[in-house]
């Protein structure tokens, strides 16, 4: 624990180097980058060790002379720890170019500052002990990650962004806090351990009060709506190290929770396997129906979320009905593909803050031949989509395969047990066709064909500091692929703190996945091979160059490309009514019309019904309270003196 609390504090140390050298501004970048990787590296050694054994290392210290602070290093702690520690150096290091205005040096150091205490809150969340602390790092981590959205404060859509973020983060807080204090009061005890021994019937309300939060943080249907609108406003790198890493603390908590209940009722199972399914479909499809990028991204979030849901509620029944195999690989999928989408999807985000940085618009109808122009970023974006597509052979892929083998495994079952299965199965293949739909739309509008707007056609390849770590993290995600073994063993090491888990033998798990992996080189091995004939081939060929097919047109334009939406609106119009599409069309009502305009526009149910049913019907009962609110400093003391008489009459 020695060494994992000195991580956290060279961490910190980068922080504050920040906030006292801001006027320095690449010293500033420079040293905050060097302590944060130091302090990520070192805690990456102590997270390794502990992985590795069997030894859970605790620490605890007073806090205000009244609580106690409980903090501990297990393998589920562990596992969760690794992507904050390989991501957040790579997201510091993008934003060395990637913030390079040095008139608003005082705003980038406070961005890092904010960073900082993002990645130590999180850590601090991984491995919370007790209730006092859990609740105090989940706080610091929602707080730190509000000022970070709010970075670019000074437009009008940021801070709309921020206050729905804020507000849906505090609301399921207090869910939670709900949850916690439900606990305490039939266990009498802090201690996280102690919520074994409540009556099963109070296991069930605490579990559900605190998926509200933590369903809340990770992007769960219909939780998510703060999520598109949070992504787009934050620095790229942010949403990267939000999406990849921080909503994976959402996850922590449900798989955390579940195993300190010591629960195996069948209904947790259920209900996290349906909100998986429905997630992971309905993500896609919004994604589908966006054309900003980030937005996209964004709502892919809600997808893959709901794919380690979906591996998650397997693992979960397979416990209820004692299927130890249909359990094990159930979770061992759900967490690795926690961690493979640490891995490629801020390597995404990565990619379109280049876009941005290089066009200044993250619009996918706006851009267009950008591979020509910004080769590396888009050979990154191509490897991130392959991989989130669950294609072979990325590490996307090995992920779902695990936990489409714990679902046909589950088969065996009867009755509605037999019907979910069923279903998730279904899910799955959807969610992996519909994701592959979405990410050719948005690579093959955004880096192919010809640029769609004079932004795009002046594109350029950003710097060095921005493309490294989508290299890294590019050949992260191929090598998981090729060879998944020692990360699937990695997976199934973080599954022993859940101690209702029986796994299975690492033999059996070990022949799946060297399957894979030996499939997986045999493919690359061909498609080189490939690659390296043709070029024997025409070595000494002629190669012409010509225009493609016009279609009749003997001059076609850039505006004669697909669009967005020409491109997937017939797959979002099938999901309807799950999905609302608004169109808006002029029309043509003369012999010779004059501009004609055409729009549509794909609009969020969750956050519709939300706006419609709860938001303005609250703000307009709000409103008939108005009167309260006169301006008399004699009443509001009146107001103070009534409320504190009638809690006295009530203790």
């Amino acid at each position: 624990m020695d060494i994992f609390l000195l991580s956290l504090s060279v961490v910190c140390a980068g922080g504050l180097f920040a906030l006292s050298t801001y006027r320095l501004f690449r010293l500033m970048k420079a040293g905050y980058i060097a302590l944060t990787l130091a302090g990520c590296l070192i805690g990456l050694y102590a997270v390794a060790t502990t992985l590795q054994s069997d030894e859970v290392v605790t620490f605890s210290g007073s806090w205000l002379h009244l609580f106690t602070l409980s903090f501990s290093l297990d393998a589920l702690s562990a596992f969760f720890l690794i992507p904050i520690f390989a991501v957040c150096p790579l997201a510091a290091l993008y934003n060395f170019h990637y913030m390079d205005k040095a008139a608003d040096s005082g705003r980038v150091a406070v961005n890092f500052f904010f960073l900082t205490l993002l990645i130590v809150s999180m850590a601090l969340v991984a491995t919370a002990d007790n209730i006092i602390s859990f609740a105090l790092s989940w706080e610091i981590m929602s707080l730190s990650s509000f000022f970070l959205v709010m970075h670019d404060y000074q437009k009008k859509e940021t801070r709309q962004a921020g206050y729905i973020y804020i507000l849906f983060t505090q609301a399921g807080a207090m869910f939670l806090f709900a949850a916690l204090a439900l606990a305490y009061s039939y266990t009498g005890s802090f201690a996280l351990s102690s919520f074994a021994t409540m009556p099963a019937s109070i296991k069930v309300v605490v579990f559900f009060l605190a998926l509200v939060c933590f369903g809340s943080k990770a992007g769960v249907f219909p939780l998510h709506t703060w999520l598109p609108h949070a992504h787009p406003a934050a620095p790229s790198a942010i949403s990267g190290v939000m999406s990849g890493v921080m909503i994976k603390m959402g996850i922590y908590g449900i798989i955390r929770l579940y195993g300190v209940l010591g629960a195996t009722d069948i209904i947790f199972g259920q209900v996290i396997l349906v909100l998986g399914m429905i997630s992971g479909v309905l993500g896609v499809v919004y994604a589908l129906g966006k054309q900003d990028l980030k937005k996209i991204l964004a709502y892919s979030s809600v997808e893959n979320i709901g794919i380690i849901l979906i591996g998650a509620g397997i693992g979960m029944i397979g416990i209820a009905v004692g299927d130890m195999v249909m359990a094990s690989f159930g979770f061992a999928g759900s967490l690795l593909h926690v961690f493979n989408h640490s891995l490629f999807k801020p390597l995404l985000f990565f990619g379109a803050g280049s876009v941005l940085h290089g066009t200044g618009t993250k619009n996918v109808d706006q851009l267009g031949g950008l591979v020509k122009r910004m080769t590396t970023t888009g050979k990154g974006f191509l490897f991130g989509s392959l991989a989130i597509s669950g294609l072979p052979p990325f590490n996307g892929f090995v992920s779902e395969f695990l936990i489409y083998f714990g679902a046909f495994h589950g088969l065996t079952q009867k009755g509605a047990t037999f019907i979910l299965i069923m279903l998730a199965i279904i899910s799955l293949a959807f969610i992996g066709g519909l994701a592959i739909s979405c990410f050719s739309r948005v690579f093959g509008l955004a880096f192919l064909g010809e640029p769609r707007s004079p932004e795009a056609a002046k594109a350029h390849e950003t710097d060095f500091s921005m493309t490294f770590p989508m290299v890294v993290l590019s050949a992260v995600c191929l090598l998981i692929g090729l060879f998944p073994d020692p990360f699937v063993q990695m997976a199934m090491l973080g599954l022993k703190s859940i101690t209702s888990l029986n796994l299975v033998e690492t033999s059996a798990v070990a022949v799946v996945t060297q399957n894979l992996g030996f499939a997986a080189r045999i493919f690359v091995g061909v498609f080189l091979f490939t690659v390296v004939l043709r070029k024997i081939f025409y070595r000494q060929k002629e190669i012409g160059s010509g225009g493609t097919w016009g279609c009749g047109f003997t001059q076609p334009t850039v505006r004669m490309q697909y669009t967005g939406t020409s491109y997937g609106m017939s797959i979002v119009e099938f999901f309807r009514p799950f999905v609302q599409v608004r169109t808006y069309y002029s029309g043509i009502s003369k012999i010779f019309p004059g501009r004609t305009t055409y729009e549509s526009r794909v609009d969020d149910i969750a956050e519709i019904t939300l706006v419609d049913r709860i938001v303005t019907p609250f703000v307009f009962l709000l409103g008939k309270f108005r009167w309260i609110q006169h301006g008399h400093i004699q009443l509001y003391i009146s107001y103070i003196i009534v409320t504190i008489i009638v809690l006295l009459l009530f203790m």
